[in-house]
């Protein structure tokens, strides 16, 4: 958890702007004179940035517990649609991250006739680990139920990331 906003005022959107109770996911907004007014000769992002209030739209999901802490779960450009439903692929990634033979975990939305988008997860076994995809499945849907479990399971030897070592979950969705 980043913790409580310092600085600033934050609040937690949905996506028509409304600010959702605790423990709701949405986007997390900024509003105060630490927040920066806009970027430099870029008018059009600037003005996607920011709502009509004047809060900036970060583009971060998250949710903020009782107590006023907020937690960043995903990137809005990286969240999955499926069936009308809003899933944080990092939810996904950390149940499979409890496996014993997973080493590292990335999902991504994949698009799919009737929902939308589905749900790839890409996998990195362990060293010496064997798992089949029903062992995966099986402790997918007992820990996140039929909805949020991938459809589609591919195990990898890496997962592409960034300069700053982040998954780039844009480039896995080619993978599907």
């Amino acid at each position: 958890s980043p913790g409580l906003p310092c600085g600033v005022v934050a609040k937690i959107v949905d996506t028509e702007g409304q600010e959702v109770d605790d423990g709701i996911t949405g986007e997390i907004c900024f509003s105060g004179a630490n927040v920066m007014s806009g970027y430099y000769n870029a008018e059009e992002e600037t003005r996607k940035s920011f709502d009509t209030k004047g809060w900036l739209k970060t583009g971060d999901l998250g949710h903020r517990d009782a107590d006023g802490f907020y937690f960043v779960t995903g990137r809005l450009k990286e969240l999955i649609i499926k069936g009308g439903e809003n899933i944080a692929p990092r939810e996904i990634d950390e149940i499979l991250l409890q496996h014993p033979a997973v080493l590292d975990a990335a999902c991504v939305g994949i698009p799919d006739e009737n929902y939308g988008q589905e749900i790839m997860a890409c996998l990195i076994l362990k060293e010496g680990s064997a798992c089949s995809e029903e062992e995966i499945r099986t402790f997918c849907l007992e820990r996140l139920g039929r909805f949020k479990s991938p459809k589609v399971l591919r195990f990898v030897d890496h997962l592409p990331r960034g300069p700053s070592g982040k998954v780039q979950r844009l480039k896995l969705a080619d993978w599907g």
